[in-house]
């Protein structure tokens, strides 16, 4: 790079080098020229044609051309220009090694006419190498005793460049203990001594570092470095040295042959032999303790030899010397004292003083349950003992006096939660380590009474079927007591409640073992729908301990009831007579079937259907109201007397039906006709047999129903009002909802809204009734006075259906 900076600098002396050349090489015909190594490639040095007197144009057609130099072809002349410029670069101390001249000489050749100059170049030395020693690490080796003033020689440094660019001076790093002194030789060239100037220490730098540094004189000045490595040798100067000066120890007693006591660690500043040491015990240090402990020679290491009982020597003293191997060997020396440790040898104990065992499990906190003891024959904290049990057991422990704790329970007990504890004593004394031991205790818990029975459910439901077998199994109703023994042992009973002077234990009974319960009669739906009552289970604690559940059951009812045709009224056998004008128009009412049944809702709900009719096109038949229509009027083809056969069938299953046989005949005798839902006064005889029956039968129903109302009022007067749980209209013998027939009065507790007349066949009056599907309907009864003005009725009459409801509660 400074060739290239340089380059411009040297072309300014190339023509002075050339005119002095001119006028030399006149005579011997030579061209000379002078340039700085390491020009860069392309740079021109002279135009070689101007100097040589040629015409540039001709260069090419003369065919100019230099020689190769050292099988390098450094330099070349443009035929266009005529310029001598670099084709390489030039290393001065490649091309002349070892010279302080270095010239290249080289021939131009032409042709035509043929003719050869010469050409020197002479290559200028540039500052591009820097000084560099022939080792860059000296290593020197001096003794610390070596005296100050001594001189030592180190390689000198080398330059490839020459002259002023050459080594010119060294220069050596700051230190304490070492300068440095040049010196030049015959062929000009630099070197340095080294001097020590202070006496080395190894003991305090075994080894110094020193930077050697050659300058050259070129500008700028360039340099080189190399380390010199000074290792101080060691000589015995020093002595052995423990670490301390006393030692104290403390060493178990009863410790095993061979256990290491202290190792014992000298140190000796010197090196080599010089800090090699051997150990021995000093005259001071008695038989005994040779005896007891042994010392490694090598290695300072004191070991136990024998076995070493507390109770025969409690401290043992010595004094131990390390001395080195040096020619002139130096000691250093250390005492010891050893204090031998009782050893912690003996178990703790624990014993057992009372122990109460099984308790209640109501036993009342801070209760003492039992006493123990605690002892160590070791002594200091060897001696001590500590005392504890589980965290998580409901006791605790509590110290008394000296060494005697007492156990209580800290939490309440429960047998049904955990029926006995085992109790763990555990006992450490505070050794080092801690020695310990543990007794246990299983404490077992006495089950009280404190658990009431329970019952899966507080409240049961039970369906039976009405028809019931007496003794049928109901249902099991188990309780469950988590104590034990007779606090276990559970025995049943039914709350006793009467409903309508009947107790629930003459309808039900309970095995009071096991709590199976049974019907002890057969249940009707019609009369009993459903019951409300109490079961008690209890155990055989002191005192017993009770719980009780809800029985609600409930009667299914079956299809056990016949439907039971009231109308039309059939006083003598199974087949009714009707008759009706002839002239009677289209969809006039010609009889109504009305049947009744005792069963539930389902099961009661009736259909009617025609079984046998002597003509299908003459009559109609609804099928929920019963009511039989004509479909068209009398023809004279129509026979006379007409035959319905009518089946009235309920909802259960299997399905119950009843029949009636209406035999209808035609008159010819003109009647005014009716409609068949309007209230038509008819005539009647007051003193026929059939008035007279329903007026013995009305009466006999009312007699029957002021007695019921009496003894109902009896009754209530002599019973508290019944629960809600059980509503008396559900729990009486005989329902306000039940029917029954009794001289031509209906009562019917039929679902759906039906109409329902009876008139008599030749004289009376007119009863009708309407039910109502609501609690507290009640029955209105319409008395309908026969018109004067009729001779002759028809066996059956339209009527209308009038009642009337009124809401009240079931006792009203």
């Amino acid at each position: 790079m400074e060739a290239r900076i340089s380059a411009q600098h040297w072309r300014r002396y190339v023509s002075v080098f050339l005119i002095f050349s001119a006028a030399l090489d006149t005579a011997y015909a030579v061209t000379h020229y002078s340039i700085p190594e390491e020009m860069e490639e392309s740079s021109v040095v002279a135009n070689l044609a101007a100097d040589l007197g040629l015409d540039v144009k001709t260069l090419s057609r003369r065919k100019m051309r230099l020689d190769i130099i050292s099988n390098k072809k450094y330099l070349d002349v443009n035929k266009e220009t005529g310029e001598l410029y670099i084709v390489e670069k030039m290393d001065r101390e490649y091309l002349c090694p070892a010279k302080t001249s270095c010239f290249l000489k080289m021939e131009a050749i032409i042709e035509n006419p043929q003719r050869i100059f010469y050409i020197e170049i002479e290559i200028m030395d540039i500052n591009d190498n820097a000084p560099h020693f022939r080792r860059d690490t000296i290593n020197l080796d001096i003794s610390e005793a070596t005296q100050g003033g001594e001189r030592f020689s180190v390689n000198n440094a080398v330059d490839p460049d020459v002259g002023s660019n050459s080594v010119k001076t060294y220069l050596l790093s700051e230190n304490e203990h070492f300068t440095i002194e040049i010196q030049t030789g015959r062929d000009g060239s630099k070197f340095a001594d080294l001097i020590l100037k202070r006496v080395l220490d190894r003991e305090q730098q075994a080894v110094h570092n020193l930077i050697l540094t050659a300058e050259d004189g070129g500008v700028p000045a360039r340099s080189g470095t190399a380390s010199i490595v000074v290792r101080v040798l060691d000589t015995n100067d020093n002595a052995p040295k423990f670490d301390k000066d006393n030692y104290k120890i403390d060493i178990m007693e009863n410790s095993p042959i061979g256990s290491l006591v202290v190792k014992l660690n000298a140190t000796d500043l010197d090196e080599g032999t010089n800090s090699e040491i051997l150990y021995s015990y000093s005259l001071y240090t008695s038989e005994k303790t040779q005896q007891t402990f042994h010392l490694n020679p090598n290695n300072g290491e004191i070991t136990v030899k024998e076995m070493i009982n507390y109770e025969d020597f409690r401290i043992y003293d010595m004094e131990v010397i390390a001395r080195d191997k040096g020619s002139n060997s130096l000691t250093g020396q250390c005492k010891l004292t050893v204090l031998v440790t009782d050893m912690n040898d003996n178990h703790p104990e624990i014993s057992i003083k009372s122990f109460q065992s099984p308790v209640k499990e109501d036993i009342a906190v801070d209760t003492v349950i039992a006493v123990v003891s605690v002892s160590d024959k070791d002594s200091g904290d060897n001696g001590i003992v500590d005392i504890r049990i589980a965290d998580k057991l409901p006791f605790a422990l509590r110290e008394s006096s000296d060494n005697y704790y007492e156990l209580v329970v800290s939490e309440p007990l429960d047998r049904e939660k955990v029926p006995e504890y085992e109790i763990t004593f555990t006992v450490t004394d505070r050794g080092s380590p801690p020695l310990s031991d543990n007794e246990t205790m299983t404490l077992e818990l006495l089950d009280v009474n404190d658990n009431v029975p329970q019952f899966p459910q507080s409240f049961y439901t039970i369906p039976v079927m009405e028809n019931n077998a007496p003794g049928a199994f109901l249902s099991s109703l188990t309780a469950f007591d988590p104590d034990l023994h007779e606090n276990q042992y559970l025995v049943y009973f039914i709350i006793e409640k009467e409903i309508v002077n009947t107790s629930m234990s003459m309808l039900f009974s309970i095995n009071p073992e096991n709590g199976n319960l049974y019907a002890l009669k057969t249940f009707d739906y019609e009369i009993e729908k459903e019951f409300l009552f109490h079961i008690e289970a209890r155990d055989s604690g002191v005192p017993p301990l009770s719980s009780n559940v809800t029985i609600h059951i409930i009667i299914v009812d079956q299809n056990d009831n016949t439907p039971i045709i009231v109308s039309p009224w059939r006083a003598h056998g199974s087949v009714v007579e009707e008759k009706i004008p002839r002239s009677t128009d289209k969809g006039s009412l010609v009889s109504k079937v009305i049947a009744i049944d005792t069963d539930s809702v389902q099961n009661s709900r009736i259909t009617y259907q025609f079984l046998q009719v002597t003509d299908a096109t003459l009559f109609s038949l609804d099928q929920y109201n019963g009511e039989i229509r004509t479909m068209r009027m009398f023809s004279y083809r129509d026979p006379r007397h007409q035959r319905l056969v009518v089946i009235a069938k309920d909802n259960g299953d299997p399905a119950l039906s009843a029949t009636v046989t209406i035999k209808l005949s035609t008159v010819e005798t003109a009647v005014k006709a009716y409609s068949d839902m309007t209230e038509v006064p008819l005539e009647y005889d007051i003193f026929s047999d059939l008035n007279l029956y329903l007026v013995i039968g009305l009466g006999s129903v009312s007699f029957l129903l002021l007695i019921t109302i009496l003894v109902t009022c009896v009754l209530k007067c002599q019973k508290p009002m019944p629960s809600k749980a059980a509503p008396p209209s559900r729990n009486s013998v005989i329902s306000e909802r039940n029917s029954t027939i009794a001289d031509s009065t209906l009562v019917s507790n039929d679902a759906y809204w039906y109409s329902l007349f009876l008139a008599e066949t030749r004289k009376g009056k007119l009863v009708v009734r309407q039910p109502v599907p609501k609690a507290g309907s009640r029955y209105i009864v319409s008395s309908l006075p026969r018109s004067t003005g009729l001779t002759e009725t028809s066996d059956s009459a339209a009527s209308t259906l009038q009642g009337s409801t009124t809401t009240g509660s079931s006792s009203s």
